[in-house]
């Protein structure tokens, strides 16, 4: 089983993988095509995605069953001991992270974390 979401795509290739997949919603991409024509579709699909972003799930041999990639996507995937999963940026940490390092330690944090965190005795 592959699925295929495109986002921002050009016309042409939504009406590209039309002809192995079928299109369920606007720019969702279902099919079992093989691993051979899964691999020629993602390839047009990185290709001719110009601005878009695309995300393919497919079946795999692995512990979880199935894999993903992704195409121009903030979000990439990661493998943690032997699991693939998606990491997400996260806007509001990183702020947090410039502010806490800037002013120092939030109020409430037990000494422990503020010495792991900010270091010190």
């Amino acid at each position: 089983m592959t699925v295929i979401v495109l986002t921002n795509c050009p016309a042409g290739l939504r009406g590209f993988l039309t002809r192995w997949l079928l299109e369920i919603s606007a720019g969702v991409f279902v099919g079992n095509p093989s691993a051979r024509i899964r691999d020629v579709l993602w390839t047009e699909v990185q290709q001719y995605a110009d601005q878009g972003r695309a995300l393919m799930a497919h079946t795999d041999n692995s512990e979880q069953g199935y894999t993903f990639r992704t195409h121009d996507h903030a979000w990439h995937p990661v493998d943690h001991e032997g699991i693939t999963l998606i990491r997400r940026p996260s806007e509001n940490a990183r702020v947090t992270a410039v502010i806490a390092s800037e002013n120092g330690p939030p109020v409430g944090w037990s000494r422990a974390a503020k010495r792991r965190r900010f270091g010190g005795k």
